[in-house]
This record gives C-alpha cells, structure tokens and sequence, in this order.
C-alpha cells in the first residue's frame, strides 16, 4: 500500500529560494503530503490539503471533502500557473463558513504533472493528435484518486466517507475529467464542480459519455462558462448543459442538481475561477443549519 507510516506535515520552504514569509507556513490548517505515490500512474505529485476551522474546534466531528485538481493553483501564490494568481480557495470557503452559507468542507488540492496533465485529464484518446498529446489516461488518473488518494484522505482526516459528502472539481481540463470520472464514480463523487469544461476534447466526446451514462442517482452538477471565452466554447457548454438536461439533471423543483452560469465578460483564467468559486461551494455544499 502506498504511503504506509507517511506523515503529513505543514508546506515546507524550499531552502533555495528567498522567498517572503506567507500565512500558509506553519499554518496547522495547511498540510501538504509531497510526492504521492500512485499504483496507477508513474508520476508523483503534491496533495494540499485546507481543513476548515471547525475541525479542531469540534474534534468529534467529521467533515465533507472537496477534491480539487491543480491543486497548485489554489492556496499558495508561490505554486500557482501564473504567480501570485491562485483561487484563493481557503480564503473564499473561510469566508463563507463564517457567514453560515456553507458547511464546514475539507479542501484537498492535487497537483498536475505539468507535461503528462493532458494524459492525466481527459477520459478519451484522441487519434488525431501526436502520440504524446493524445490523452485519454483519465481513468488511470480516476484510480488514483478512487483506489489511492481517498482511502489515504480518509485514513488520516476525520471525513465523511459517502458519496453525498464528497466533491470533484476543477477548471478547463480539470472539468471535463471531473464530469467523466464523476460519470464513472457516482458512488463516490456525489458533487460535482465543472468550470470552463473543455468539452472540445476529441470531437466532444463528452456528450457521448454522458450520452451512454445509465445512472441510478444524478450527481449535483455546478457547471459555468465565462461569455469571454470563445463562442465555440460557449457553444460547447450549452450543447452540454441541454445533454445533460437531456438525461435526467433539473434545474428546477424541489431537489435541482444542475445549476449552469454564463458568467458575462468572465475570462479562460485563474482569476475568473476564483470569483465565481464561493457559488460553486455554495451550490455543492450549503450551509444545512
């Protein structure tokens, strides 16, 4: 098994670089596991994990996890695509418990791979493409996840194991393979998080997918798409709105599970996914008080 007797520590600073002092270092709340071993996929990677408050102030109780990928991007300016420039993920859920609109939700950031993040994130292979850039390793990835990264999540942290309790999400490619393992998983991932889905990946074929999905329960889908993006993308994103519609999610009713937001002038960026994250959490995980 991997991982056996690996402890988690608060991020460590590496010694050869200057850089400034931060509110993640030393933080408890703040916990990376470096270099995750996987039995299905060859690289390591970085899992960042934010605990909400409440989890040492109420030591009884157990808590929702929201797995999210390019866990680089979301907590430390110092690991993010662009410097400086992360979702600001731990600030905006903080925030929120606070003000009583959400539960209190362990945050788990995983890292990409950098070059292999093509493979890792999509569900399908595309011919068309270059053998090194024709993906479709998605579901190694979903193994990893599955079968190494939750039982080790779960082991070390109070969490709430069901399905129910537990979210998928991520950005560009990061939302298309959220949709594809949340397809293939939904005894596992009851939430799901899909922003700027990059649903032109191999001729669309996500709408195959969720085409072909024999589904006993729907998981909760908060889906968005920024009208900057690109009209073909636009175009994607409301082709996949209407098949998801079209194979059971609501938005309207007594218990919707889709929520869609065109975000006006809304970017293909970092920064736009941080200012509309606190509805996804919103949507996936409210406050039950």
């Amino acid at each position: 098994m991997p991982h056996k007797g690996v402890s988690i520590s608060p991020a460590p600073i590496d010694a050869g670089y200057a850089l400034p002092a931060h509110e993640l270092d030393d933080n408890p709340r703040y916990r990376v596991l470096p270099d995750f071993r996987s039995r299905f996929l060859p690289e390591n990677r970085d899992i960042m994990v934010w605990l909400p408050e409440a989890y040492f102030a109420t030591p009884r109780r157990s808590f929702p996890v929201f797995y999210l990928h390019d866990g680089q991007n979301l907590f430390d300016s110092r690991t993010s695509y662009i410097p400086g420039c992360t979702w600001q993920a731990h600030t905006t859920a903080d925030y929120l418990t606070r003000e009583g609109r959400i539960e209190p939700v362990i945050l788990v950031g995983v890292a990409n791979t950098g070059v292999r993040r093509m493979a890792e994130y999509t569900p399908t292979r595309d011919p068309r493409r270059t053998a090194a850039m024709a993906g479709g390793e998605g579901y190694l990835y979903g193994k990893l996840l599955v079968e190494d990264l939750k039982p080790f999540i779960d082991r070390t942290f109070r969490t709430l194991t069901g399905a129910a309790d537990t979210a998928l999400g991520g950005s560009s490619l990061g939302g298309l393979i959220s949709l594809a393992l949340g397809l293939e998983y939904p005894g596992v991932f009851g939430k799901l998080a899909l922003m700027s889905p990059s649903v032109w990946w191999d001729r669309r074929s996500i709408l195959r997918l969720v085409g072909e999905a024999k589904l006993r329960h729907h998981p909760r889908i908060w889906m968005d798409m920024g009208t900057g993006e690109g009209l073909r993308h636009l175009r994607d994103a409301d082709l996949l709105h209407s098949r998801l519609i079209a194979q059971g999610w609501r938005e309207t009713g007594p218990a919707p599970d889709l929520r869609y937001l065109r975000v006006p002038g809304a970017l293909h960026s970092e920064s736009a996914w941080a200012a509309r994250f606190d509805q996804a959490l919103e949507f996936l995980f409210p406050s039950k008080a």
